[in-house]
Order: structure tokens, then C-alpha cells, then sequence
């Protein structure tokens, strides 16, 4: 590696991409356009990144396997920072692998945790939980450990474990504050302030109050009987009733909830559940048929009973209590998932999500007309976001460790 090769990685290091791209602007060997790649995707030029780092990778020759898989891992990030999700995994997997059998183990755990919180992101958490367990965070470099830090702060934050979550993104704010990056400050800042947010929205005896994740996790292990419209399941400690995919029910669930201690009329369950403006017999006894259905998926957890005036939940051994998000609107999972302040495409969101691209497609063209998103770019090229954007590249990969002489 030659004096401004050296030099470039460490201004890259330090978070100057300007400075790097100072020193091999001119140059198009292999490790200058592979630093050039890094500062532009610093710079937030993505689509410039990718192409030189793709450049870089067909200079190195065969025999330079360790420099490709930088490069892919570099592209890797690139891909992760601007959401897209359908970047092929195996590709950042291989090269992980050549890294880890030829000892660069920094570069190897770097490229793991992208991969973890590729996974994060499309809630395969187990196989990221697990990823991240292979490696041990206190020998990596502070660029490293923030990474691999964000990684288990977001599964923590997914699981509800808010304990672990704190200190994941307290030793991330360490480990920033020692790489002395900016933009990596801003990063962690900014990730953490899950823990100061509402997260949900606790409905209980006809008041709402605002919750934070510490709040929500306190209420779901207190062994109240948690009407969970986050996640569309019935929870009472262990216990959990899953009414995801029976969406009458969970309706019928949420409205008898929300009128505890009370009864919740025939009409007002027949309006939340069926649509129904007005009701007929037909309607009834569709009514009383789903009501059975409910307390046969409530039984050990809740009785539900007839009344006078419509039906009423009432609880085996707590209060009856619901947990909504924190806003409920129509296309909520999308704006969930563009809070992030990142531009993601449609497939990367319909990825995420588990839905096809022309379901995302319609929410997003919806939610445009009703000026909740902003569309950027054409084609292939278009990403959708939350207006206004106020989202932070992140610091990328180097290409390499750096000489200490």
C-alpha cells in the first residue's frame, strides 16, 4: 500500500471523505478506486459508490481475494444504508468467508453485522441473534463495534428487552465517541432515541396514555390480560392467542376490550367488526356465530358473555387492558417502516414486509396522494420516503486495516 493509498484510508478513517478523495481522485488502480467508492458513498452519492467499488473488484486480480471481499462487503453496506433489501445475501456471506479464512477477523465480524442487521430489518431475528453470538465485540476496532452494537440494540428493541437494548447503544455511544466520527455520533443518537419515543398507545377503562418501549414491556409482562393491536394477538403473561390472520376476531376482541368493564353494544360490534352501518338479522347471527368462535380462542384467558345491551369480556384474573401504536391510520406498517428517515424502494419495503410489490405499490401511491410520502427518482431508481428527510450515511467499511507505522 503506497503513502497516499495509506494516507486516503486514514482520512476515510476519520471521517474525511473530502480528504481521501483529495489524495486518489486521479487514480483508477484497484485500492484508489475502491477508497473512492467508500468517500463517495460517505458523500451520500450511492449510485456512484457502487459503481466504483464494482470497478474496483474486477481490478483486483484472482489472486487478491482478500481485497474483492472488501469490496463486496462495502457494496454490501451501500446496499443496507439505501434499503436495498433484494442485494444478493449470499454474495455478502462468501465474502465474509474468505475474510474469516484469511484471518482478517475485523473485516469479517464488520461484514457479520451487516448481514445481522440486514436481517433485523426483515424480522429474521433469530438468525441474526445468532450471527451476532459468533462474535466477540471488545477486540474490534470502535467503527466495528458500533455496527455490531446498533445490531443487538435493534434485536433488544424487537424483542422488548429494553434493559439490553440501553446498554447495546450505551457502549455504541462509547465506541462513537472513541472513532470520534460525526456522522457515526449522529447515528447512534439518533437510532436510541427508540427509548425515549412512544412506541404504543395503552387504552384501558375508556383513557389513553402514551408509552414508552420500557412501559410497554413493563405492561406485557404484568400480567394483565394485553389486547395487543401492535401485533394482533391476545396476551396474558406466557400466554399468547395469536388472531392475526382472523382479523373479524381480533375486532371483536379490541372492541369488547375497549369497553371494559362495561358491555360493548351489538351495534358497535357489528360497525368495528363487519362494516355494518345497519344491522339486520343476518348480520346478528353472523355476530353471535364469530362470538363463539372468540370464546372458544379466548378459553383459560377470558369469558365472553351475552348481555342486555350486546356482549362484554370478562377476564379469568386481571384487568382486560389494549395496546395500539402509536398511530393508526390506514398503510400503518408502511409509514413504520419509512420513520427511519431512509429512502427505501418498494420491493425493499415489500421484502420487509412480507407483502407483494403491487399491495406496497397501491399503499404507496395512496399514501403520496395524501402527501405522506415523497417519492425521489424514476424507475428502477425511485425510493419513497417520510417528508422532510433527515436520515445519516453511515460510516462505511475501509478497504482494509491500517499499517501503524
Amino acid at each position: 500500500m503506497d503513502s497516499l493509498i495509506n494516507a486516503a484510508g486514514r482520512a476515510l478513517a476519520a471521517g474525511d471523505p473530502l480528504g481521501a478523495l483529495k489524495r486518489v481522485a486521479l487514480r483508477d488502480d484497484a485500492p484508489a478506486l475502491a477508497l473512492r467508492g467508500i468517500a463517495m458513498a460517505q458523500l451520500g452519492d450511492f449510485a456512484k459508490a457502487k459503481a466504483l467499488l464494482k470497478d474496483a473488484a474486477h481490478a483486483f486480480s484472482p489472486k487478491e481475494a482478500v481485497a474483492r471481499a472488501r469490496c463486496v462487503v462495502a457494496e454490501a453496506e451501500i446496499a443496507l444504508v439505501s434499503r436495498d433489501l433484494g442485494w444478493p445475501e449470499r454474495a455478502l456471506r462468501a465474502a465474509r468467508a474468505t475474510l474469516q479464512s484469511h484471518g482478517d477477523r475485523l473485516n469479517a465480524a464488520y461484514a457479520g453485522s451487516l448481514e445481522a442487521r440486514r436481517l433485523i430489518l426483515i424480522g429474521r431475528l433469530d438468525e441474526a441473534e445468532r450471527l451476532l453470538s459468533d462474535f466477540d465485540p471488545a477486540p474490534l476496532p470502535p467503527v466495528a463495534r458500533v455496527a455490531h452494537e446498533l445490531a443487538t440494540a435493534g434485536i433488544a428493541v424487537r424483542r422488548l428487552r429494553t434493559k439490553a437494548a440501553r446498554s447495546a447503544f450505551g457502549r455504541a455511544s462509547l465506541a462513537a465517541f472513541e472513532a470520534d466520527i460525526p456522522a457515526l455520533k449522529a447515528e447512534v443518537e439518533a437510532a436510541s432515541l427508540v427509548l425515549k419515543t412512544p412506541v404504543g398507545r395503552l387504552i384501558a377503562r375508556g383513557v389513553e396514555k402514551e408509552l414508552l418501549l420500557d412501559e410497554v414491556e413493563g405492561l406485557l409482562t404484568s400480567g394483565a390480560l394485553v389486547i395487543d393491536a401492535c401485533r394482533n394477538v391476545v396476551r396474558e403473561g406466557d400466554a399468547v392467542v395469536s388472531l392475526a390472520t382472523r382479523p373479524v376476531l381480533f375486532a371483536l376482541a379490541r372492541t369488547l376490550a375497549e369497553a371494559w368493564p362495561a358491555d360493548a353494544s351489538r351495534e358497535m360490534l357489528l360497525n368495528r367488526a363487519f362494516r355494518a352501518k345497519h344491522a339486520d338479522e343476518s348480520h346478528r347471527a353472523r355476530l353471535r356465530v364469530e362470538m363463539g368462535r372468540l370464546r372458544a380462542e379466548l378459553a383459560g384467558l377470558a369469558e365472553v358473555n351475552a348481555t342486555a345491551g350486546g356482549f362484554a369480556i370478562v377476564p379469568l384474573k386481571a384487568e382486560v387492558v389494549v395496546l395500539a401504536p402509536p398511530v393508526e391510520e390506514e398503510h400503518g406498517a408502511v409509514l413504520a417502516f419509512l420513520t427511519d428517515g431512509e429512502a427505501w424502494s418498494s420491493s425493499a419495503l415489500a421484502i420487509a414486509l412480507g407483502a407483494s410489490a403491487r399491495t406496497v405499490q397501491r399503499a404507496l401511491e395512496e399514501l403520496s396522494a395524501r402527501n405522506k410520502v415523497l417519492a425521489v427518482g424514476r424507475g428502477r431508481a425511485r425510493r419513497w420516503m417520510m417528508p422532510p428527510v433527515t436520515g445519516f450515511p453511515t460510516v462505511l467499511l475501509l478497504p482494509g486495516p491500517l499499517p501503524t507505522d
